[in-house]
């Protein structure tokens, strides 16, 4: 049965096999991929050669095609690549997933809406992005031809997506399909058209006005020509006030799968804040006979107002009166506004005890802001207008004894205010008159706002510092939730979710109780969001944070969003090419808005209140200008530290801003530094992108990898690398290699392809290195030695040493003397192998070659165990452990842990010999790269 092949081709390409990645050892087998997955249709042999190998003959193009072919069948799987007659398929069936085919057909005339909104979701990127063949322009040209029409068809499912919404009046949801419309084509005008129309039905008109500008400005520039009558049109209706909304359609008619209206998820159980209850319920006992101030403080979305509501359910529980009010950010120029809204919820809580405890003078002077209350009294005093400081002291007195006279009862009342960061000056004065003015006064007054809202030094922050020093209020920070408070809420949704979809939730959401929320109400309602998804209500609240910013603020965020998640004051300001006092200014802007927030660690840094803004931020800028701070912060990078450590993160800069060349080579230079440090599986990580990249010097990359696969163990891919690095190599260069194939067939213990690979590189090896041929005359004697022909092998071994010796070359005389000391213990010569090992052990410590140290200490050690001296071998032998792991060689690494275990074995040490024995077992079991097939000589490495 075929296992299942996920191939994405929108955005970088990328191949997963039964839910694993796959990987290529050559470019090409990713184009042929790509091409079959898009043509769906068999292609003729002739055609692949000449779409991929256009300057070569067609022999030898044949044989090109031939093997990326079985490169291919063996990674994606024989079932799924059909090479009958003179052709090549893709077979279609069950398990194949092609994103670009899945949009197409998402995408199609006949689709529904629903249809069109999961294309739109689903393209994540331009077909096969960043990636291209330097030597086949016919495929580069073809695939530019597929990404423009793909783009094409993208920008009509968004059309169809807008329009759709615009008609049904969801002008919210629709604004960002018709940004991202824009974006792929910036001289569009119907499209600058659809998305100053939606500004303005949206109630921002500034922003439709703004949209207007810059499309004549982008039309001006790139064409030189106007905005047709139509778009002049629109801007004099918007202008003038005059645009209608189109005809709506009815409200039964169901809109596009996750294009819904605004939606309030679900009342999910208080999950992770018990002790923050504690503390609300304590504060608000806390109440009496004098009031207390309760302030709860946090970012936007992380359940202030729950805890509020889950405290009012406690105090009308209790038999106490609950008043509420919000404040609003476009009410922010109303005077008193939730003053006001307290004072209706006081009177028709406590009508009666109003009237009957507040004086006709207290009373009348609230009713200013509430008529309604002058008729509880008739025939109150009249108060004098609020042209005084005496006549506002009065308004205040005359609210507070409202609001307190209607929560008075049995129990304290509770007044709770929220989002107070909105708050309108005179609303602040009453808070803070009212806060002050609490004795005597049985309530609990609660504060709720957003720490970016209410920064330090605000006037209310002062008011509650004040009264929490006195012990008459309490301060309560509100965090985000942790990951199995997380996984309690989503059990609470899902019973019986799988443990994937729980750290999915926790990690997309980060903790914060709204957009939890929001994710387990999409999850109940059946939706399917994809990896990395954010359902669309998240997207507008997203969207509604950052509007309105300045350009400077705008611009610096863009640059932080392409910088990464965690930025400084000097790189965003490298990064969006401002001046050191506008990206103060706009940082400021950007942490009082909430979008970003100072850290403590390291001291001056910023970071996105969250991960999904940034993401949000940077799929919305253009392509254009994405590449050029990509560019900056590349090279901001490289001015500040220009050491290997930071490589990894200028080439993934520089491969986002197009320059594949200068990508490449950083990826070199990261592979360089974390080989140095035995990260051999980071190095070869990079070493791919770098061949991914189009490196100018494949051959010597497959030969770093080749040498890297080698001492991790993985002889089979070991032996693919330097397969390729041989194929683009120069002749002179191919003994070289032509040895290393020969040493890795050695440590598999494939003696006879050792020796054939061995003399191959003899012949090939130019005469003007003899130090070369006697290092290959070594391995070639070692390899003859474990064959069991040891009369050669000294013979061998004896003409190594003479070479090396002739050429002043350490390295080969410490290989050469390395053999003989091997030669003469296997005769039972010890102390001649003595002798040899230790001129060997000399020369390598000469030279500095950890190697050939390692090597001779090995041996010398089985010579000392061979003369009853278990002591020395056990020194000599952790000597060559520490220095093979300094190395990084897995298979000898294996094979000392073994010869220890030995040894301890012989000494008596049962535990010590055991434990040895564990990690050469476990990292045996590593070797070979062979699956199933393991070889067994890899197991019986003794001596090398």
């Amino acid at each position: 049965m075929a296992r299942a092949l996920e191939i994405s081709l929108l955005g970088p390409p990328r191949v997963c096999r039964a839910g694993r990645p796959v990987s290529f050892d050559t470019r090409k087998a990713t184009a042929l991929l790509a091409h079959l997955a898009l043509t769906d249709r068999a292609r003729s042999r002739e055609g692949l050669c000449e779409l991929l190998w256009p300057d070569q003959d067609p022999g030898h193009a044949r044989g090109a095609l031939r093997r990326t072919l079985s490169a291919l069948r063996k990674a994606v799987g024989e079932e799924w690549i059909d090479t009958a007659a003179d052709s090549v398929l893709l077979r279609d069936g069950v398990g194949l997933a092609i994103d670009a085919r899945r949009f197409r057909a998402l995408a199609a005339p006949t689709a529904t809406p629903e249809e069109l909104a999961q294309a739109v979701e689903l393209f994540r990127g331009d077909l096969l992005e960043g990636f291209f063949l330097r030597d086949s322009p016919e495929f580069d040209a073809w695939c530019a031809s597929e990404a423009d029409a793909l783009r094409r068809e993208l920008g009509g499912a968004l059309d169809r997506v807008v329009r759709v919404l615009l008609e049904r009046g969801e002008y919210g949801q629709a604004l960002p399909y018709a940004r991202r419309r824009l974006a792929i084509d910036p001289l569009h005008e119907p499209a600058h058209r659809e998305l100053i129309r939606l500004y303005a039905l949206s109630g921002d008109r500034a922003a439709a006005l703004a949209q207007y500008r810059d499309c004549v400005r982008t039309l001006s520039r790139e064409l030189g020509v106007s905005p047709v009558d139509e778009t002049a049109a629109l801007f004099e209706q918007v202008s003038e006030g005059t645009l209608a909304a189109p005809m709506l359609q009815p409200l039964a008619a169901r809109p596009p799968a996750g294009v819904r209206a605004a939606r309030t998820p679900a009342e999910l159980p208080l999950v992770g804040r018990s002790a923050e209850l504690r503390a609300v319920v304590e504060a608000y006992g806390s109440a009496t006979p004098d009031g207390h101030l309760l302030v709860i403080d946090g970012e936007a979305g992380i359940g202030k107002t729950r805890l509020l509501r889950e405290l009012a359910t406690v105090v009308q529980s209790q038999g106490g009166t609950v008043l509420a009010a919000r404040c609003h950010d476009d009410e922010a120029g109303l005077p008193y506004g939730p003053v006001v809204e307290l004072l209706a919820e006081a009177l028709r809580a406590g009508g009666d005890a109003i009237a009957d405890s507040v004086s006709p003078a207290r009373l009348a002077d609230a009713s200013l802001l509430l008529p309604e209350l002058a008729a509880l009294r008739p025939g109150l005093p009249a108060s004098p207008a609020l042209t005084s400081p005496a006549a506002q002291a009065r308004l205040l007195e005359g609210v507070c004894a409202v609001l307190v006279a209607a929560s008075r009862g049995t129990r304290p009342g509770l007044v709770f205010v929220d989002d107070v960061h909105s708050a309108d000056e005179a609303t602040l004065d009453m808070l803070g008159y009212l806060a002050r003015r609490l004795r005597d006064r049985p309530l609990l007054l609660a504060f709720a706002w957003r720490s970016e809202g209410v920064p330090p030094g605000h006037r209310l922050r002062g008011v509650a510092a004040e009264l929490s020093q006195a012990g008459a209020a309490t301060l309560l920070g509100l965090g985000r939730l942790q990951e199995r408070e997380v996984t309690l809420l989503l059990r609470s949704v899902q019973p019986g979710a799988l443990p994937e979809l729980e750290r999915r939730v926790y990690a997309e959401t980060e903790g914060l109780p709204l957009f939890v929320a929001e994710y387990l109400a999409a999850i109940a309602q059946g939706d399917e969001l994809a990896e990395g998804s954010l359902p669309l209500e998240l997207r507008d609240l997203l969207e509604t944070r950052r509007s309105g910013l300045g350009p400077m603020a705008h611009q610096l965020l863009e640059a932080a969003a392409v910088i990464g998640r965690s930025f400084d004051l000097d790189g965003v300001r490298a990064a969006s090419g401002r001046s050191d006092e506008e990206a103060v200014d706009g940082l400021e802007e950007l942490v009082a808005r909430g979008l970003v927030r100072e850290l403590a660690v390291p001291v001056g840094g910023y970071d996105f209140t969250h991960d999904k803004l940034r993401a949000l931020v940077y799929e919305q800028i253009g392509l254009a200008r994405r590449r050029l701070v990509h560019r900056r912060v590349a090279e901001m990078l490289l001015r500040t530290n220009p050491g290997s450590e930071r490589a990894p993160l200028v080439a993934q800069h520089l491969r986002l801003a197009g320059d594949h060349v200068a990508a490449a080579e950083q990826h070199r230079r990261a592979a360089e530094h974390a080989a140095s440090v035995l990260a051999h599986r980071d190095a070869l990580e990079h070493l791919d992108a770098a061949l991914a990249l189009g490196d100018q010097d494949p051959a010597g990359l497959y030969e770093s990898i080749g040498d890297l696969r080698t001492l991790v163990g993985d002889y089979a891919g070991a032996l693919s690398s330097y397969e390729a690095a041989a194929a683009r190599q120069q002749a002179g260069a191919l003994g070289r290699l032509e040895h290393k194939l020969g040493v890795v067939h050695q440590r598999r213990g494939e003696w006879d392809r050792a020796q054939t690979r061995f003399a191959v590189a003899l012949e090939a090896l130019a005469d003007d290195d003899p130090g070369l041929r006697a290092r290959i005359l070594a391995d070639l004697s070692l390899t003859l030695y474990h064959a069991g022909d040891p009369e050669r092998a000294i013979a061998v071994a004896r003409q190594a040493r003479v070479l090396a010796e002739s050429a002043a070359d350490g390295r080969a005389q410490a290989q050469a003397h390395n053999l003989l000391g091997v030669l003469a213990r296997g005769a039972g010569q010890l102390d001649l192998a003595r002798t040899e090992l230790e001129r060997s052990l000399a020369l390598a410590e000469r030279i500095g070659d950890p190697s050939a140290r390692t090597a001779a200490l090995n041996n010398l050690a089985l010579v000392a165990r061979g003369a009853g001296e278990l002591d020395r071998a056990l020194e000599l032998t952790e000597q060559a452990l520490a220095l093979c792991a300094a190395e990084g060689d897995r298979h000898r690494e294996a094979a000392l842990e073994n010869n220890l275990a030995d040894l301890h074995h012989a000494a008596g040490r049962s535990d010590e010999s055991m434990a040895h024995l564990k990690r050469a077992v476990a990292t045996f079991s590593e070797i070979g790269g062979d699956g199933a097939t393991r070889l067994p000589e890899i197991w019986k490495l003794v001596s090398w």
